[in-house]
Formats: structure tokens, sequence, C-alpha cells
């Protein structure tokens, strides 16, 4: 499935392609549609590298199109990756004094939480880039938390004498484990022996605390990163969707009944996107979610009206507040209940800015 959103999370189209199809051929099409359809302007594509391509690049270097896409490292030019880990000549958003990162006091609270940069300009074929690539001590903490707890996995298996395998990716444990085949003397076979790979973990210490980005946009660098910032909110989308609305599993074969599951599953997340806008982005998922499908009502054995079923909270108050009516009153009469539901299908419900 392949989902564009604005800069404020909105969802604005999807599409959805063969399991078996190259997500790097499904970009353009849609990106056409979508510039079409919205009477674009200008449009910057930011994604992750799985869509980083360089035909996708080239694609979004005419008219007023633009790209932030997420960079590796490792895969970047020797020479230009050399010069992105160079410690020196780095800076700190709005200032032109060059920083030392080999300088930086780690126990600096406000150094820790400062994020410092470094433009490294890139030719690739025909185009001309600029990789960003940024630093920082936080970023950096986190990662070595996340790998030496991995470490320590390892470690485990080896002790236990766990069955041995090749790590399946770069978050499997088994990756820090190498084997070595020893035949002793007087032995006619050898035997394998375990242990920690230590050339491994000191060449992924080295990327700590770096991330990069290429991008043909010039200017403000704050703004190049704020847009690569957002890009957390179309991974917040998938997730909401495989989870709350149960996009995944699909529990369908034929293609019009995947694509009306799909289809399905993006309204709910739109109607979702629209309702925390009008909540000003105050509750998470759940508990917007939960909330909503706890606010039940029970009608009375007389029929005369109903009670609330469920508590009032500061959710449910603004939830009230952004639509115009309440069904947290004591009592409901039967008559007040269909006004209500009668002003849920005409334009009467209040509006408010998103």
């Amino acid at each position: 499935m392949g989902l564009f959103m604005d800069a404020d999370g909105i969802p604005l189209a999807f599409d959805v392609f063969p399991g078996n199809q190259n997500e790097q051929t499904t970009l353009k099409p849609l990106e056409n549609t979508i510039i079409r359809d919205f009477g674009c302007s200008e449009f910057i594509f930011c994604a992750d590298a799985g869509l980083g391509s360089k035909s996708n690049r080239f694609f979004n270097s005419f008219g007023n199109r633009a790209y932030v896409i997420t960079q590796s490292l490792k895969k970047m030019k020797k020479e230009d990756r050399d010069i992105a880990l160079n410690p020196t000549q780095y800076k700190v958003l709005g200032s032109d004094k060059l920083i030392d990162l080999r300088t930086l006091d780690e126990t600096d609270e406000k150094v820790f939480n400062t994020i410092y940069y470094k433009e490294v300009p890139v030719v690739t074929g025909n185009m001309d880039e600029t990789v960003i690539v940024t630093y920082s001590l936080k970023y950096k903490d986190y990662q070595q938390k996340i790998r030496n707890s991995q470490i320590e996995r390892a470690e485990q298996m080896i002790a236990n004498q766990e069955k041995k395998r090749k790590g399946k990716n770069q978050n499997d444990p088994a990756r820090f484990i190498q084997k070595t085949s020893v035949t002793e003397e007087g032995e006619l076979a050898s035997k394998c022996i375990y242990s920690l790979d230590q050339e491994r973990i000191d060449e992924e210490a080295m990327y700590d605390g770096f991330y990069a980005v290429i991008t043909n946009l010039e200017g403000d660098v704050g703004e190049i990163l704020k847009i690569n910032r957002q890009r957390w909110e179309i991974e917040e989308n998938f997730r909401i969707m495989k989870s709350e609305f149960e996009a995944r599993p699909v529990y369908a074969r034929r293609e019009d009944r995947i694509k009306a599951h799909f289809l399905t599953c993006y309204i709910s997340l739109l109607v979702y996107r629209l309702l925390e806008k009008k909540l000003h982005s105050n509750y998470t998922c759940e508990q917007i979610l939960k909330t909503i499908r706890g606010m039940q009502l029970t009608l009375l054995s007389q029929n005369s009206g109903y009670v609330p079923s469920y508590k009032r909270t500061d959710i449910t108050d603004d939830l009230h507040t952004a639509f115009g009516f309440h069904t947290d009153y004591e009592f409901i009469s039967k008559s007040t209940m269909r006004s209500i539901i009668k002003e849920t299908k005409t334009d009467k419900i209040k509006k408010s800015e998103i």
C-alpha cells in the first residue's frame, strides 16, 4: 500500500499494488495523480530510503518539485562518507561557528540535546545534491543503549549454546556472533567456536549519533530538517491502520475486495486524523478511540429516554465542545436524541478550523 499525506499528517490519497511489485516503480504514477488532482504549484517529496532511488530523485528534480530523502551513510561513496563522519566543521542551527564534535561536553545537558549538522555537496550522475548530516549526543546515547541490549542478548545466546544462526537483519542480536572453525591436534573433524564479533560492533559504533538526508533543496537547513522530522507521521499512519483499524492481515483474495478493505481502513484513518485535529492533537490515538468506543448510552426500561453509561472525562468534554452537542447529561429525552442524530446528518454541527 502506498500512502500520501500532507505536512499536517492528513492522508491525501492511497493506492495498492501487487506484493511482488518493486515499490520504487509505484511512486511516479501516484505522485503525478496527486499533483494533478490537488493542483499543487509546488511539491516536496519526503520519504525514507526505500523510495529514494536515483530515478525517483531525478523525477523530482524538475519544475517545482523537490525532495528530502533519508540517506544511508554506509552506502555513500567512501570519500563522501569520510567527509560526513569527519568530526570537524559541524555547526548548530542559526550560527556559522565551526565545531569539532570531539570537544563536546557530553555531561552538559544543553550540549546533549543540541543537534549539530554539516552540509556535504555530492554529485550523482547529472544531479547536484546535498547530503545534510546531523549529529546528536542524545541520538548516540539511544543507539548505544539499543546495541548494548542486543550485545547482551548475543552473549546469552553464546552462553546458553543456542543454535547459532546468521543475523537476519540490522536489529538481530545474532549478527554480533561470529563462528570460528578449530581443529585440535589429533582430531579429524573441526569444531565450531562462537564468540562476539568485536569488529562488527566497532564498525556499527562508528555511526552512533549520525543521521543524514539527501536533498536538492537550497536554503534554510533548519526548514529542510523540519520537513524530514514530519516523516514520522506517515509511519504512525501505517501503525494506526495496521493495529487500531486492522488493515493487516488481509483475509480477502479477490482484488476488488482487497481494495474495498483498504479503502475502509483509509477512510477510517482520514476521519480519525480530522478528529485528532479538532481536538488540537491533545490526545493519543489509543485514548481517543477507547473513549469513543466506550461512549455508550442505556435506553431506560420505560422507553422514555437515555442515560449515559460512560464516565465523563476531559476527552468527552472536548469531543462535545468540538461538535456542539452533549450526550453526558444525567437524562437525555428521546426527542433530544432524535435532534442530535438529525444534526449529525446536516451541516448544523459546529465546525472548527482544522
